[in-house]
């Protein structure tokens, strides 16, 4: 059985706006990466204990901590994002969860990622060891213009760090965004998946849709995972801000009702998108 989360400061930056939407959703996960229009690593442990206090009221746990962790140019300082790294593990611990979504460095634009291959895996591997002493899971996302955009590089990623402490995440609209088909993708690294990203992509302009009505392939690749019985999590990451509504689908509508979706429409669309797509493939 899936289990559903999201990144609910797509909702709104109120984490009191998060919560009332998450439960009229009847969602009990979020990955948690902005609160108040901060990011929740930010914050101290003491304030984040208050954080963690107003979710256990409403009975929301975390998935995952949404961090920015390898969110920065392979050539910036590493030595201060390590230490906000290891804040970041002490948030994980502190709500409860094991999971911590990071990436894999900002590549130069316009320059060979294998150029930097040596520095990111000297990286990673000093992310890993620190994770693994903590007994915390490091959730690799591939990202746009990381070094790990696209399913070979993931892979050598993989290959070197898989572990119980660190593992993929497959993000079907960010891959399409890098013209890498999601099926290649998934034939690749689906053996180091243990976490997906839910939002969809269109080839053509990589404008973000709805789940289903893009190229990512999700109806294919979501029925591999109820076939394999997949029990992790499906987390919601609409990015659906600028998206005009299902007219935009259908007739090129630039508008719906002449205004942008609210966030709280963004994110109830994207949930509700997600539930039509497994109901049509049976997966309950």
């Amino acid at each position: 059985m899936y289990r559903l989360s999201g990144f609910a400061d797509e909702i709104d930056a109120s984490l009191d706006t998060q919560i009332e939407v998450i439960k009229k959703l009847g969602m009990e996960w979020i990955e948690c990466r902005g609160v108040d229009g901060s990011p929740l690593i930010s914050y101290s442990l003491s304030d984040a204990e208050k954080i963690k206090s107003k979710l256990d009221d409403a009975g929301i746990k975390l998935s995952s901590v949404g961090s920015s962790i390898g969110k920065i140019g392979i050539g910036d300082d590493f030595a201060p994002h390590f230490d906000l790294f290891r804040h970041t593990c002490d948030i994980a611990k502190l709500f409860g969860t094991r999971n911590i979504r990071m990436f894999s460095f900002f590549i130069p634009e316009g320059e060979n990622p294998e150029k930097y291959e040596d520095e990111v895996m000297r990286r990673l591997e000093k992310l890993v060891t620190y994770a693994a002493n903590e007994n915390l899971v490091l959730l690799h996302e591939n990202e746009k213009e990381i070094y790990g955009d696209i399913a070979p590089r993931c892979l050598k990623i993989m290959e070197r760090f898989y572990s119980d402490n660190f593992k993929g995440v497959f993000d079907f609209a960010n891959f399409v965004q890098c013209h890498q088909d999601t099926l290649e993708a998934w034939d690749m690294l689906s053996k180091y998946i243990a976490y997906i990203h839910v939002k969809d992509a269109r080839w053509s302009d990589g404008s973000v849709v709805p789940a289903g009505y893009g190229d990512g392939h999700l109806e294919e690749i979501l029925s591999i995972l109820k076939g394999e019985k997949y029990d992790g999590f499906l987390s919601l990451e609409p990015h659906l801000a600028d998206f005009q509504g299902f007219s935009a689908l259908e007739n090129g509508s630039s508008m719906k009702n002449g205004r942008k979706l609210t966030g709280t429409e963004a994110f109830t669309l994207a949930h509700d998108s997600l539930l039509s797509l497994l109901d049509r493939i049976g997966w309950k």
